[in-house]
């Protein structure tokens, strides 16, 4: 049998589930038609066929996890180790694109994959393993507790004087925006291992999504050159990727810093989680009438809470304070 192994899906995606068989056992296939639809932690990916010939085995059933270079399919004929496949991934949100593959023959390991699974679960009757965007999602944030030292710091802002119907999301991007320039470090890659940063000119934020499946984050692009409509309407296509989990997984990386807009839902103040290679994720909260003094006396005012979360080893206080202040600085205004 000639053995096609699942190839790298591109974005540096080590694993994928499988969702749906578009073929069995015994059917005549085409060159570059589809085979299976896969889930990454970032969208449904079609897997065509690179050769032409007939299905004699497919490795794993819906629901089943296969890592990158792991065999997928087997054609029948002779066998076929050189582990390189060539073909064209069709991803279910953008068409068609022409990637070369070259994929190492790596031995499958899911019969010791399931033995460990099982082995940790005898403790837990009617465990359910992670998939998907949860599965990715644990692993980033044990990732990022294993690299990032985190510090946080609050503050609210009176934001009393805005307009009524004042879009909350758009001022938040572009008070970041704003921020950046007065503490440029706050809006940078940092590498651990070589102990190394990169300031980054373009503001690429981040922004949390939440959805039923997971967390999502796709990436609002050059925040710092585009009108407050061009960004809105930036925003609201990636939700509606995000939501018909059409998104391209593109989309979803480059950030610079990130936004947490958890006040939509609920809560004053938290510590977000920072995303490596990012040094800083702005959390905002809950707005809420509060009594502040104002003039030298007490008044109601609309109040924003606002968490800011930064890696300590890129970041100062200072560097990180000031940050803040500018933060709060831009959104005081009407």
């Amino acid at each position: 049998m000639k053995h096609f192994k699942l190839p790298d899906l591109g974005e540096g995606l080590p694993e994928a589930e499988i969702v749906e068989w578009h073929v069995k056992v015994g059917d005549t296939v085409e060159v570059d038609q589809v085979l299976v639809s896969v889930e990454t932690a970032k969208a449904i990916v079609e897997v065509p066929s690179p050769d032409a010939g007939t299905v004699a085995r497919l490795f794993g059933e819906a629901g089943d996890i296969i890592h990158t270079g792991e065999p997928l399919m087997a054609y029948e004929g002779e066998d076929d180790d050189s582990g390189t496949v060539v073909g064209e991934l069709k991803k279910a949100d953008t068409g068609t694109r022409k990637d070369s593959f070259i994929v190492g023959a790596a031995e499958s390991s899911k019969r010791a994959r399931a033995n460990r699974a099982s082995y940790r679960t005898r403790s837990l009757p009617d465990a359910e393993s992670l998939r998907g965007t949860r599965r990715t999602m644990a692993k980033n944030m044990a990732a990022s507790h294993a690299q990032v030292v985190p510090v946080s710091i609050f503050e609210d802002v009176d934001i009393g004087d805005w307009k009524p119907g004042t879009d909350i999301t758009m001022r938040l991007v572009q008070g970041i925006a704003s921020a950046c320039e007065t503490s440029p470090v706050m809006n940078s890659w940092f590498d651990g291992e070589t102990l190394s940063r990169r300031l980054k000119d373009e503001v690429h934020i981040g922004i949390a999504v939440d959805t039923p499946e997971g967390l999502f984050v796709p990436v609002l692009r050059d925040v710092n050159h585009r009108t407050m409509a061009d960004l809105r309407k930036g925003l609201q296509n990636l939700r509606d990727a995000v939501a018909t989990r059409k998104i391209p997984p593109a989309e979803m990386q480059g950030a610079t810093i990130t936004l947490s807009n958890f006040g939509t839902m609920t809560g004053q103040y938290a510590n977000p989680i920072v995303s490596p290679p990012q040094v800083a994720i702005i959390g905002a909260g809950s707005i809420r009438e509060k009594v502040v003094a104002r003039k030298g006396k007490p008044a109601v005012r609309r109040v924003l809470p606002l968490s800011v979360t930064f890696d300590h080893r890129a970041a100062t206080g200072g560097e990180a304070s000031r940050f803040l202040g500018a933060l709060i600085q831009a959104l005081a205004k009407p």
